[in-house]
């Protein structure tokens, strides 16, 4: 008989992680849910408990706190409890000149998108890599194949986070681990409020993808154990075409995307 599994998902409460818990708990997979709202968390603990039979634990914390990730750490090992899945979904954007934003939310932006998500993997990765088995999953964006203008601090920190994840994948492959970076475009999420892109262009010229595809995109890649995923053509070939252009150019049309449309 096989030991059921338990996946660790972080920003669990809404949007692409709420979509992956769903994902899980189908498949009779044990879930720890990571995010700062405690009453979100416990509302999707009982939804996704009633309805697949499955154990779910949920952490309330704010991940950009210090010693944050090393709570949820220690108390999964005193728990008892082994992850063999690591969805590091949290993060979030702000839509606004860099020089016009307050530096603690740009500070929380890098500990949240970027120091917490390597300090996960580092923790969980190395179990792993004492069993031999293990996926993760880190969730970038198409950002991270271009400068943005109006979002740099969120453009660059996907980038760290699909060049990082492709270098450690490389390295852990021979221990029996894989590791997956899923790039999506625009997507129906939270994100676009929480980052105050409702006045931009980029969801008016693009439609977003519903947050329960992208997922499903990202949770097939993660079991075939490939390096990067995109959610449909048209997200791949953006990535395509910023590499054979100039990045002056795809710097110009990221700047325009990420800049407010015009009103009437």
């Amino acid at each position: 008989m096989s030991m059921i599994k338990t996946a660790l998902i972080t920003g669990a409460s809404g949007g692409l992680g709420y979509e992956f818990a769903k994902i899980f708990a189908s498949r009779r997979c044990d879930l720890v849910l990571v995010a700062r709202s405690k009453e979100k968390l416990g509302k999707v603990k009982a939804e996704l408990e009633e309805k697949y039979s499955v154990n779910i634990l949920v952490i309330a914390k704010d991940l950009t706190e210090d010693g944050a990730v090393d709570d949820v750490y220690r108390r999964l090992g005193v728990l008892g409890i082994r992850i063999d899945y690591l969805v590091n979904n949290a993060g979030f954007g702000d839509n606004n000149c860099y020089f016009d934003t307050e530096w603690q939310r740009q500070e929380q932006m890098v500990k949240l998108n970027v120091l917490a998500l390597m300090h996960l993997t580092h923790l969980f990765g190395n179990d792993m890599r004492r069993r031999s088995e293990g996926r993760i999953l880190n969730v970038a964006s198409i950002a991270a194949f271009m400068p943005g203008p109006y979002m740099s601090v969120y453009y660059a920190s996907k980038a760290f986070v699909l060049s990082f994840s492709q270098a450690i994948g490389a390295e852990l492959r021979r221990d029996g681990v894989t590791v997956t970076t899923l790039c999506p475009g625009p997507t129906t999420t939270e994100f676009e409020a929480a980052a105050n892109l409702e006045k931009s262009r980029m969801f008016k010229l693009f439609k977003p993808a519903e947050a329960s595809a992208v997922a499903k995109t990202g949770y097939a890649a993660m079991m075939k154990g490939k390096s990067v995923a995109f959610q449909d053509f048209t997200t791949h070939s953006v990535t395509v075409l910023s590499r054979i252009f100039p990045s002056s150019m795809s710097t110009a049309v990221a700047k325009y995307v990420n800049s407010p449309a015009k009103t009437k």
